[in-house]
């Protein structure tokens, strides 16, 4: 089933101590709700992977080759307040997807349960936030701005809590490289220069390396 498609773990190999190794919690009753065939097709995702079958892909619970999940710890402000540790509290990266171009995309799934990061958090996405995510990024996509674009949308019986009961659902995504300042943040101000720099390194040589 998983023949021609190639994932690597660059990113759990090369930064010990950026991550938490563990993987995702699949849903409850979970079925698949939405599926981008345009970025299936670029990606070389075969369409019969987006048969009822085959849902355990979409929500982590079925790993393909060469994926080693993990959720990233980053710091940052928010509010316009240093908030201090954050991470992902919701979402696991799952590995990175190599392209026959020699190109990669980052496959990261948002809604994955619950993380050292998710701090009161219930490690959940609900659907109403995933299909305004999938709505924004495409609109960014289509105006030429870089950012992830939503490969397929997971809906469940499982119902979230937020301020009333909603119906809880995953997104995976897919982006170039899911770095952000927040990483180096993190580890700037726990004074660990020798991690900054092999996150510097580690996006040099994976992002740029033309520098």
């Amino acid at each position: 089933m998983t023949q021609g498609l190639r994932f690597t773990h660059h990113y759990h190999d090369a930064l010990p101590g950026c991550y938490t190794a563990l993987s995702p919690t699949p849903l409850q009753g979970a079925c698949l709700l939405y599926n981008s065939a345009e970025l299936a097709e670029q990606l070389g995702v075969p369409d019969r992977w987006f048969q009822p079958e085959h849902i355990d892909i979409w929500q982590g619970k079925t790993l393909l080759p060469g994926m080693l999940p993990l959720a990233q710890v980053y710091s940052g402000h928010q509010f316009g307040v240093w908030a201090g540790q954050l991470g992902d509290g919701r979402g696991i990266l799952l590995g990175e997807h190599r392209l026959a171009n020699g190109s990669s995309m980052e496959w990261h799934l948002k809604g994955a349960g619950l993380t050292p990061y998710s701090r009161m958090g219930d490690g959940r996405a609900v659907l109403r936030s995933v299909i305004r995510e999938f709505l924004a990024s495409e609109a960014l996509h289509h105006l030429g701005i870089p950012t992830t674009r939503a490969l397929a949308i997971v809906t469940s019986d499982e119902p979230v809590q937020r301020e009333q009961q909603e119906q809880g659902a995953m997104l995976m995504r897919v982006a170039e490289s899911h770095l952000s300042f927040g990483h180096f943040e993190h580890f700037y101000y726990a004074r660990q220069p020798e991690q900054v720099k092999k996150l510097a390194d580690f996006a040099i040589t994976h992002h740029w390396p033309q520098w």
